[in-house]
């Protein structure tokens, strides 16, 4: 078998394995933020921040939910990891942001976070911190999922089928479950540019 072929068939093992529920679950979430007229804070690192900035449009355009994230402001949050220091970035920046109860916060992340081995502290901190305002905690994780798999409201944990792939999958799948979201019949205010010229 090739390598591809081997990689595509772990994606297909995922697909069918991946808890549906759980993403049915973030579907009612969400669509009860917005009905309360609540924010979505997207947070993530490395790859988990590109999709933080593409979701903020994904949520803002299709699904009308007002969305940041701290990745689309490099002065701001170059400031604060230089001033306060990268644990704090994200949760000084929600601070910042006035989170309140009606607010919910979404993590991409492989890990989830993990102070004990000192990874993503600053996705724990802003967990943490969400978690003393009231808001919503909602992520997508692969392996264990980490410090936001136990934390969150609303977790999808991207299943592992293959210890060597783990990354690549999660953040593959982080993008399924967010497009599947914004597409989800509870969610979708607005449709996508080619399906509307069908």
């Amino acid at each position: 078998m090739t390598f591809a072929r081997e990689y595509l068939e772990e994606a297909a093992q995922i697909a069918d394995r991946i808890d549906a529920q759980a993403i049915e679950r973030m579907a009612a979430m969400l669509a009860g933020i917005r009905a309360r007229e609540g924010r979505l804070f997207l947070l993530g690192v490395g790859g988990g921040a590109g999709h933080a900035s593409h979701a903020v449009n994904d949520f803002r355009k299709l699904a009308g939910i007002e969305a940041y994230s701290p990745v689309d402001n490099v002065s701001e949050l170059t400031a604060r990891t230089n001033d306060e220091g990268w644990e704090r970035s994200f949760a000084d920046w929600l601070k910042a942001s006035r989170l309140r109860p009606d607010d919910a916060v979404f993590v991409f992340s492989v890990g989830g976070g993990s102070l004990e081995h000192n990874i993503s502290a600053n996705i724990v901190r802003a967990v943490e911190f969400a978690k003393t305002c009231g808001a919503a905690v909602l992520g997508i994780v692969g392996r264990d999922g980490g410090y936001t798999a136990k934390a969150a409201d609303a977790c999808v944990i991207v299943p592992t089928v293959n210890p060597l792939h783990v990354t690549p999958h999660t953040e593959a799948f982080q993008a399924v479950v967010w497009h599947l979201l914004v597409s989800h019949p509870a969610l979708q205010a607005a449709p996508t540019k080619w399906e509307s010229t069908v």
